[in-house]
């Protein structure tokens, strides 16, 4: 089994989450039941977390900060159903080709990665 970092943990790049992210972000409702909630960003981190080291939402420490892997899973699965991820892949798609860093179409094909 693979050792969680205890340490210091990745976090999103602020300007890149407030220009990029956060304005396709559905709003969080007035009324919702439970805790206050943790923020987008940590909730997206946390769910970062789960798929990079492999682990089951379950197994997500609460001491990193992002909340509990059930309540992650929730907010993803109201994103993606909001079409965050698809907008998300467009914008990140039209930044990267006008910054020229996409390549032409086919030239990474046979490539190993």
């Amino acid at each position: 089994m693979r050792r969680l970092p205890t340490g210091r943990r990745r976090t999103a790049d602020r300007h890149g989450w407030r220009a990029l992210v956060e304005p396709l972000l559905p709003p969080w409702p007035d009324r919702s039941p439970g805790p206050s909630p943790v923020s987008d960003r940590l909730r997206l981190q946390g769910i970062l977390f789960v798929l990079y080291n492999d682990i089951g939402q379950q197994l997500l420490p609460l001491e990193l900060g992002f909340g509990s892997g059930q309540t992650c899973w929730r907010r993803l699965e109201r994103s993606q159903e909001a079409g965050v991820f698809d907008q998300l892949h467009r914008v990140l798609l039209a930044e990267l080709n006008a910054a020229g860093e996409l390549a032409p179409q086919g030239e990474n094909e046979g490539r190993q990665v």
